[in-house]
């Protein structure tokens, strides 16, 4: 079995920052990419950012220059840097990954999604 766990999430004033963790853990071969998705309340899930296994990042226009996805392959785990952060990015964040196990083949897991919520 493989899991993502995602952790960091809180409430943050508008300018503030937060850094969002998400460790992969289970029967694991390798992870190729890795990335974080957001969905606000009454919205479609959008994607935040991803990063390959070779750290090649690509992010969405709303996030760039603020955010920064980074990861450590040693530890399986990726992480989101969020910088001058605003209301409009409050919503709950989800990572996922394309992960190759040893015991289910390719997979492509979620998890469970951390809230982010930005408010004064």
């Amino acid at each position: 079995q493989v899991q993502l766990v995602e952790s960091g999430g809180g409430l943050v004033q508008p300018g503030g920052s937060l850094r969002l963790s998400c460790a992969a853990s289970g029967s694991i071969f390798s992870i190729n990419a890795m990335g974080w998705h957001r969905q606000a309340p009454g919205k479609q899930r959008e994607l935040v950012a991803t990063i390959t296994s070779r750290g090649n990042t690509n992010y969405a226009d709303s996030v760039k220059g603020r955010f920064t996805i980074s990861r450590d392959n040693a530890k399986n785990t990726v992480y989101l840097q969020m910088n001058s952060l605003k209301p409009e990015d409050t919503a709950v964040y989800y990572c996922n990954a394309d992960i190759r196990s040893y015991s289910l083949g390719r997979i492509d897991p979620w998890g469970q999604g951390t809230q982010v919520t930005v408010s004064s």
